[in-house]
């Protein structure tokens, strides 16, 4: 029964510790639009900013009148990497509603006219938040290759 008190004490100050130890989302921002921008320094890249952070390079800008908008179902050849170049996953005519991905897409695939190219370089808000997903930790910074096929 003398242990109680302490293990209840242990219980609530470890994890109100560990929040004064997360950044806010300003924070991690910053932190993701550093990394994004030491990417682009280093490897000679001049990609545009867009909004909440997305930096984007558009190599070819597709051809016809419209874009997707975010109701739109893509069929997209993409690869997704790190900023260390590991490919985390990569697929060929891939057909996504685009309301059903990340808002990194959302925001970012709406740029390019159907046969458009180009690179996306998401901040972890923009890709999979602070919790990640699968293979892709939390507050990750991920960079995508896309080629929008068409659009519906």
């Amino acid at each position: 029964m003398k242990y109680i008190f302490p293990v209840l004490i242990a219980l609530i100050l470890i994890p109100a510790c560990d929040d004064n130890t997360r950044l806010t989302y300003q924070e991690q921002l910053e932190l993701d639009e550093k990394i994004i921008q030491d990417y682009l320094d280093a490897n000679n890249i001049d990609a545009q900013r867009g909004d909440f952070g997305l930096f984007y390079t558009i190599e070819d800008s597709g051809t016809g009148d419209t874009y997707p908008t975010s109701n739109s179902t893509v069929i997209i050849n993409y690869k997704g990497y790190f900023p260390d170049g590991s490919v985390f996953d990569e697929r060929d005519a891939a057909q996504l509603s685009l309301r059903q991905t990340i808002s990194g897409w959302q925001i970012g695939i709406p740029l390019f006219k159907k046969g458009g190219k180009g690179r996306l370089f998401l901040p972890s808000s923009l890709a999979y938040g602070e919790f990640g997903s699968g293979s892709i930790p939390g507050n990750q910074v991920i960079f995508f290759d896309i080629e929008l096929i068409n659009f519906l």
